[in-house]
Parts: structure tokens; C-alpha cells; sequence
């Protein structure tokens, strides 16, 4: 009996310490519990990896989901099975070309439409280290997609989120934004060579400084925006990768890939935690590494850059003073994030780029 107790205390020893490290290596699970029933989530690029799976759990709490997506057949696919297994029937395939200003415009307007309200935008979709490909309205793909169609979605949405206040608005960046520069005199990659790999962290770096700038615009709104590093997730995201490119990387590197990283399922959690959790109610203009909150690069707390970066993107695509949200006012009582370091290097006033 005694070595039978003492085996049952080894194990759950054992289970412990391999579900600590675990946890050290992927950063835990979601800490919230919280339902979100009678809430509205919309998630871009939710077909597949994080995406679908932010979806599951938050259908799993009880939102009404949106699935914004490109391909149709697969989102359909994934809504039905995500009804099926949660037993939440308010989950929706609806079509999304973030690479399409067209599309932004009339999925927004569908949601604005048909949808009482948006309490929750969850920025999700995104391309990583792609050829050098050219959006529909001309754009740089990775620039157009990850930072251009999100920039547009969220505005395009904001008068909606207002209205359904407290709403939250997540937008997905990466670890990658720590090497990332936004090259106002060529966003586009058209004048030096493309590089795949600085093409994405300029994106990703995008994304951080959009919502922090986004953050002090709707201060006092009672829309919070913030901005996540999921970790490192084995996802259909880097198929474009030289990994994924070898089959000598795919077959001997894959295996130990897949290993160290996280899945869909576990990549999910930040934006969960992010989604639903009682106690960020009121957070805003905050980056997180995985469940912490984390001060990003630099470069990504330089105001200067984010306003800037903040008109050109408007003007590149076409967004109507009247679309967007007011410049920043300072609000007593309202706690956003300061910044608390600053580059030293001043950005070169030059002309805003023409639209392409």
C-alpha cells in the first residue's frame, strides 16, 4: 500500500514537472475562465491554425463568431466542424480578401450591416516570408495583408465597436517586430531588393506601432487595442519558408521543429487570454509575449512613427477622414501605455506616397 502511494506521488510528480516545463517552453495556458455569451467576435484568418482554434475556444465560451476568410470552402468546412463540436450554432463562414480593399470594405459593411454589434476584433490573419507579391491594389503583399488590410478592417469597423463598448480590438504581430524598420521612402519594396524575411518584420513592426497609435486615438471610447507575440507556432504561416522549401530541412529539421514549438491549439491562448479575461478590461495600447505583457523594440514606442505611419497608411488606402478614428485626446482617468524609451533618430518629413 505504502509503494503503491508513494508510485501514485512519483507519477503526479512527474506529470507536474513535465507539464511545467512544458509550460515554461510554451508560455502556459489561457489563466481566464470568463464567457463571452451574448458577445460578437470577429476573427480574420479562421480556416486555419490559430486562427480556427481562437475560434473554437471562444465559440466553446459561447460568442457568436465571424469568420472572416479567403477561402471559402475551407472556412465553411471549419465553421461546420467547429459547430458540431461545441454545440454553438452562432458561428459563421463569411469571405475576407485582406489582400483586397474591395473585399475589406464590403465585409465591413456586411458586418455593419447585419451585425448588431462587435464586441471583440481579433486581427488574426496574416502571410509570412512570401515571394515578392503584389496585393490586388498594388501594395507589397506581406505590407498590404498583415498591417494595410488589418489598418483598414479596424477603422472600418470602429463606429461598431464603439457602439458595443466595452469591446476589445487584438491585433497579431510577432517577435520578429524587434528587427523590423518601417522604410517610409519605400514601404513598398519598389526601389531596393525584396527581402522576404525584412519584409515581414517591417510588417510585423506595423502592427505594433498601428496599435498604439490606434490606442491613444480611442482613448475614452471604451475600446481597448492591443497587440500580441503568440510564440512560435507550427502553422500553414511559414510554408513559405526555406524549411518547408528543403526536403533535406523538411525531413531532418521538421521532426526537432515541431518538437520545440507550439500548437495551433496552444498558439491560440494569447489571443483568448487577450479576448475574454476580466481583469485587462480597461488595458489598452500594450504588447504581450505570449500571456505577459512585455515592453516591444524600440522602435515600436516611437510616437512619432506610429502617427506617421499612421497617416500614410490611411492615405495609401483611400481612408476618408470621416472613416477613421479622430486624432488622440487626452483623457484624465483613461491608462494607456507610455512609452518608456524612445529612439533618438528623427524620421525625415517627406511627402506621403502617392496611392498605388
Amino acid at each position: 500500500m505504502q509503494m503503491h502511494v508513494f508510485s501514485s506521488l512519483q507519477n503526479k510528480e512527474e506529470v507536474w514537472r513535465t507539464r511545467h516545463t512544458w509550460d515554461h517552453v510554451t508560455g502556459g495556458s489561457c489563466p481566464s475562465k470568463d464567457k463571452i455569451k451574448g458577445k460578437t467576435v470577429v476573427i480574420t484568418g479562421a480556416n486555419t491554425g490559430i486562427g480556427k482554434e481562437t475560434a473554437r475556444e471562444l465559440a466553446k465560451r459561447g460568442g457568436r463568431i465571424i469568420m472572416g476568410c479567403r477561402d471559402m470552402e475551407k472556412c465553411e468546412a471549419a465553421a461546420r466542424e467547429i459547430r458540431g463540436e461545441t454545440l454553438n450554432s452562432q458561428v459563421y463562414a463569411r469571405h475576407i480578401d485582406l489582400a483586397s480593399i474591395k473585399s475589406i470594405r464590403e465585409f465591413a459593411n456586411w458586418v455593419n450591416q447585419e451585425e448588431e454589434r462587435v464586441d471583440i476584433l481579433i486581427n488574426n490573419a496574416g502571410v509570412m516570408r512570401c515571394p515578392h507579391w503584389k496585393t490586388e491594389d498594388g501594395f507589397e503583399m506581406q505590407f498590404g495583408v498583415n498591417h494595410l488590410g488589418h489598418f483598414l478592417l479596424t477603422n472600418l469597423l470602429l463606429e461598431k465597436l464603439k457602439s458595443s463598448a466595452p469591446s476589445r480590438i487584438i491585433t497579431l504581430s510577432s517577435l520578429a517586430h524587434i528587427v523590423g524598420e518601417i522604410d517610409f521612402d519605400d514601404l513598398n519594396w519598389e526601389k531596393k531588393k525584396y527581402n522576404t524575411k525584412m519584409a515581414y518584420c517591417q510588417s510585423k513592426l506595423a502592427n505594433v506601432l498601428f496599435t498604439r497609435e490606434l490606442a491613444r486615438r480611442l482613448q475614452g471610447t471604451g475600446v481597448t487595442a492591443n497587440s500580441l507575440h503568440p510564440g512560435v507556432v507550427a502553422t500553414e504561416l511559414g510554408r513559405h519558408t526555406g524549411m518547408h522549401q528543403s526536403p533535406l530541412s523538411s525531413s531532418v529539421l521538421g521532426p526537432l521543429f515541431y518538437l520545440l514549438v507550439k500548437s495551433p491549439k496552444q498558439g491560440a491562448h494569447p489571443s483568448v487570454y487577450l479576448a475574454v479575461a476580466k481583469e485587462l478590461e480597461g488595458a489598452t495600447g500594450r504588447y504581450y509575449d505570449v500571456l505577459q505583457e512585455k515592453e516591444p523594440a524600440p522602435l515600436a514606442l516611437d510616437d512619432s512613427a506610429a502617427l506617421r505611419l499612421w497617416d500614410v497608411s490611411a492615405a495609401l488606402v483611400g481612408l476618408k477622414p470621416a472613416e477613421m478614428a479622430p486624432p488622440p485626446k487626452e483623457e484624465e482617468g483613461v491608462s494607456v501605455a507610455t512609452p518608456t524609451a524612445q529612439t533618438q533618430a528623427q524620421l525625415p518629413l517627406t511627402p506621403l506616397p502617392e496611392k498605388v
